[in-house]
C-alpha cells in the first residue's frame, strides 16, 4: 500500500502556512528535503509530502517557533543534535549506556575523551540489541562497524539482522524500500533507526 501523500498546495491550505515559510524551514532542515516528493501532473509537475509526517512536523513547529530561533529549531529536528558533549563517566552515572556496550565499542576505535550524539547512538544501540539476548557480540560488532559508516542526520533508515545457517547479516536500508531475502533466510531484527534517535535525545534530556 502506497504512503498517503499531500499536495503542496493544500498543505499550505490546511495548515496556514506560507510557501516563504514552508522553504526557509525545508533550508535549515527542519523538514527534511527527501519529504518533497516530486510527482508528474497535468500541470507539469507537482511537490507532494507523506501527508501524517509534514502535518505531525508543521504542528511541532508552529508550537515551537515562537520561542526558538530557525537554528534552534533545527538542532531539535536534526536526528543527531549539535550541541550533545559527554564524557564517558557522565554516560554512565546517567545510565545512559552500559560499561559493556561501551567498551566494546572502545575496543573497535579509539577511546574518545567527549562523546558526541553519533558517538553515544551506535554503543546505545548495540546495548539495547545486546540485552534483548538476539544478537551475538560478534554480530555486534560488525553492526558497529556498519553504523559507523552511516550518515544518520535526516535519514529514516531499518536495521535488519538477518541470519542463515547461522550466519548473520546486517541490512540498513530506506523504510520505504522493499527488500527480499532467500526462503532460508531468517529476520531476527527488525526495528527503525528512528526510534533509537528518539529514545537516546529522550534520555540526554533527563
Amino acid at each position: 500500500m502506497s504512503e498517503d501523500l499531500i499536495s503542496k498546495k493544500e498543505l499550505l491550505n490546511v495548515t496556514g502556512i506560507s510557501y516563504g515559510q514552508l522553504y526557509r524551514w525545508k533550508r535549515k532542515n527542519i523538514i527534511p528535503e527527501e519529504w518533497f516528493i516530486k510527482k508528474s501532473s497535468y500541470t507539469g509537475q507537482e511537490t507532494y509530502f507523506p501527508r501524517e509526517k509534514i502535518l505531525e512536523r508543521i504542528e511541532k513547529i508552529k508550537d515551537m517557533k515562537d520561542n526558538l530561533s530557525l537554528d534552534d529549531l533545527a538542532d531539535v529536528f536534526s536526528s543527531t543534535p549539535s550541541k550533545v558533549s559527554l564524557s564517558k563517566d557522565e554516560i554512565l552515572i546517567k545510565n545512559i549506556v552500559s560499561n559493556r556496550a561501551l567498551e566494546i565499542y572502545e575496543s573497535i576505535y579509539e577511546p574518545l575523551e567527549e562523546f558526541g550524539f553519533d558517538n553515544i547512538l551506535i554503543p546505545y544501540i548495540l546495548d539495547d540489541l545486546l540485552k534483548s539476548g538476539n544478537i551475538s557480540f560478534d554480530e555486534g560488532k560488525s553492526l558497529i562497524k556498519l553504523l559507523s559508516t552511516t550518515e544518520f542526520k535526516d535519514k529514516d533508515y531499518e536495521i535488519i539482522l538477518l541470519r542463515k545457517f547461522g550466519i548473520g547479516i546486517w541490512v540498513l536500508g530506506d523504510v520505504n524500500e522493499n527488500f527480499y531475502i532467500e526462503e532460508e533466510g531468517k529476520i531476527i531484527i527488525k526495528t527503525t533507526l528512528k526510534t533509537f534517535i528518539e529514545e537516546l535525545k529522550l534520555k540526554l534530556e533527563r
